[in-house]
């Protein structure tokens, strides 16, 4: 599982600070496809990094008991100055896996071609997204962070991430940060509605969805 007890996370404003999440308990267990509902600035994109430990929290703790992805849709983790080639290496010797592997999904999965060869700061952010996603699913986690940010591109590079990360990946948990009923609909079976730094997990999607919307 995933377990998050008194979560905590603010920032330095101004004189004061201001209070994004105000302690959360819950909890992900294995196959779970939890989405995330809030209006902006409600801390969806936080909790998701804490749960990745991309950052940390202030106070509290997030115990993770399965292996979990870094946040799709997130490209602080690239090295700019390097090709998308020497960032897929990057990843093949942190996670200890094979680099030739690794490289030939990358080619076939982005369809960046030349582009891989190019330093990924001259990358548009559409680009960028598509070499992090295919980083993220070359290496099999437990767990998958998605920020809906990641669905660009044309249909087909859809179609292809849907397919690989919730059909053939169906069966690991997922959590969904995402604005859209009908996406939340489709890919989770129970989400929790953030509103001011509070968060309430709910089994019925239909009970989620009326809260967020009446926010």
């Amino acid at each position: 599982m995933i377990i998050c007890e008194n979560l905590h996370k603010s920032y330095p404003m101004g004189h004061g600070k201001k209070h994004v999440l105000k302690g959360l308990d819950f909890q992900i267990r294995k196959g779970d496809h939890v989405g995330f509902l809030g209006r902006n600035g409600a801390g969806k994109t936080t909790l998701i990094k804490l749960i990745g430990g991309v950052e940390m929290p202030t106070s509290g703790t997030v115990r993770r008991e399965m292996s979990v992805s870094w946040p799709l849709g997130f490209g602080g983790g690239f090295q700019g100055s390097l090709t998308g080639y020497d960032n897929a290496r990057f990843i093949a010797r942190i996670y200890g896996q094979d680099y030739d592997m690794i490289r030939g999904f990358v080619e076939d999965f982005t369809e960046l071609g030349r582009q891989l060869r190019m330093p990924v700061k001259t990358y548009s952010s559409g680009m960028k997204a598509r070499l992090a996603f295919a980083l993220s699913i070359a290496i099999e986690f437990d767990c998958y962070l998605i920020d809906e940010v990641i669905l660009v591109g044309d249909h087909n590079f859809h179609e292809k991430c849907r397919y690989e990360l919730f059909e053939k990946r169906g069966d690991r948990a997922l959590i969904l940060a995402s604005h859209s009923a009908d996406t939340i609909r489709e890919f989770c079976n129970r989400a929790m509605v953030l509103s001011d730094g509070k968060g309430v997990m709910y089994g019925d999607l239909d009970e989620a969805l009326t809260i967020y919307n009446a926010l």
